[in-house]
């Protein structure tokens, strides 16, 4: 049965929000976790779980291992697969390929050459290699992922001046409040997203910052570096009745602001306006806190202007980016493709050695006794009729015959034509008459 490699996996495009929180890994099990069961012909398996997205990446044999794959993601959720797979997309082969290198080199995420997908890609996989979890196939994929990710960093633009989803967070809010001076941002969550709007912030003009962690050392950590004051994640909810922006990024598996919260808060703050930017999957702030007065919730969805703006600064940059992801996809499928083709290689050399040695057996039988010297000459004779004969049929092998011919083809047709592999083993030899 042939192996193949599957990537199924749902991300901004293909789904809501509200799906996607559903659906991360992130909210209902820790990433050593993350993992599809061997079973239903699972060979190899990776996970990449983001705020935007979740990937599967199952190498094996058989027809029931993408939905196994599928079922294994639905129930870490708590959910049934039937309701997954009207979101998800699933890719075969190069396409599985072409994908992976098009999101490492973050040309499909929300924010175009964004440079956080990366570093969560090479975590993922540092996570499921210690596991192991992932094989021979899927380590040289990653890898090669890694690589092709610089490469378009190098040779394209479509990085440069990056923005990400904490800079078109705080673009949003400029939009609101045009001048940001004189107002106080919150941060909800000090992670790599919050530092990161943090630095917009300032640079966008906001005169005080706060920073809430449930770890209070990482919101001081924070908070010191750009001239913040650190809150206590206890008393969230006193200092938000200062704030007037928060951005919220905790990573948290459960809402952490919900609509009961702000309302006595709007009250001590006379109800002037409050603007909640939950750049988290799953949400931080309850989608309810959006229908209280003087309250305007916007969440990652909501970005998409901001980045369209920048997706169409970068479309010539982006193009350049996608033909090195197809030349680098091409070229991992021809070392894959040598590699389905080597155990065949294999067993037809053999196939000859095996003839080689029979023959000159009969031969020697006929010729009687012999000297080294000729026995020597005699083997490298055979040896080197065999090679010959070899070489046309595994160069076919290994480069194609007709165009378009797929390598699994060349394979099944190797096996029919010389009779190889376990189901099509060689016929007894007929013994000829003895001279």
């Amino acid at each position: 049965m042939k192996r193949h490699l599957h990537l199924v996996g749902l991300n901004h495009r293909s789904a809501a929000v509200d799906v996607r929180e559903r659906y991360a890994l992130t909210r209902h099990c820790d990433p050593e976790c993350w993992a599809i069961p061997r079973g239903e012909g699972v060979e190899e398996s990776f996970i990449l779980s983001t705020c935007n997205r979740v990937e599967v990446l199952v190498v094996g044999r058989g027809e029931k291992l993408v939905q196994h794959a599928l079922e294994s993601w639905a129930t870490a959720c708590g959910r049934q697969a039937a309701e997954l797979s009207g979101y998800i997309y699933k890719h075969q082969d190069e396409d599985a390929v072409r994908h992976l290198f098009t999101v490492a080199s973050s040309l499909d995420s929300l924010v175009l050459g964004e440079p956080q997908i990366l570093g969560q890609l090479k975590e993922a996989y540092r996570q499921a290699a210690e596991g192991g979890k992932t094989g021979p196939i899927l380590n040289r994929l990653l890898h090669k992922s890694f690589s092709v990710a610089k490469r378009v960093r190098t040779e394209t633009a479509v990085a440069s001046s990056a923005v990400s989803i904490s800079y078109a967070a705080v673009e949003l809010a400029k939009r609101i409040f045009g001048s940001m001076s004189g107002y106080t941002a919150m941060l909800v969550g000090a992670g790599e997203m919050a530092e990161l709007a943090a630095m917009h912030l300032l640079q966008a003009g906001i005169q005080r910052i706060f920073v809430a962690n449930r770890t209070y050392g990482r919101a001081v950590e924070l908070a010191r570096q750009f001239h913040g004051e650190a809150v206590a994640f206890e008393s969230l909810f006193e200092h938000l009745v200062e704030t007037d922006i928060v951005i919220a990024s905790t990573g948290a598996p459960e809402a952490v602001i919900r609509a009961g919260d702000i309302r006595d808060v709007l009250k001590k703050r006379k109800h002037r306006p409050m603007f909640f930017i939950d750049i988290a999957v799953p949400r931080d702030v309850a989608p309810d806190v959006n229908s209280l007065d003087n309250v305007y919730l916007y969440d990652i969805d909501d970005l998409k202007e901001v980045v369209e703006e920048n997706l169409a600064s970068r479309r010539d940059e982006a193009a350049k980016a996608r033909h090195i992801v197809s030349e680098e996809a091409g070229s991992f499928m021809h070392w894959l493709d040598q590699l389905r083709t080597q155990p065949t290689i294999v067993e037809f050399i053999q196939r000859g050695e095996r003839i080689v040695e029979e023959e000159l057996s009969r031969t020697l039988r006929r010729l009687g006794p012999v000297d080294g010297e000729t026995l020597d000459a005699l083997r490298a004779m055979a040896s080197a009729m065999a090679r010959k004969f070899n070489h046309d049929p595994i160069h076919f092998l290994k480069n194609g015959g007709m165009e378009g011919e797929a390598p699994l083809e060349r394979i099944h047709l190797m096996q029919r034509m010389f009779r190889l592999g376990d189901e099509l083993p060689l016929p007894p030899r007929r013994c000829g008459r003895k001279g």
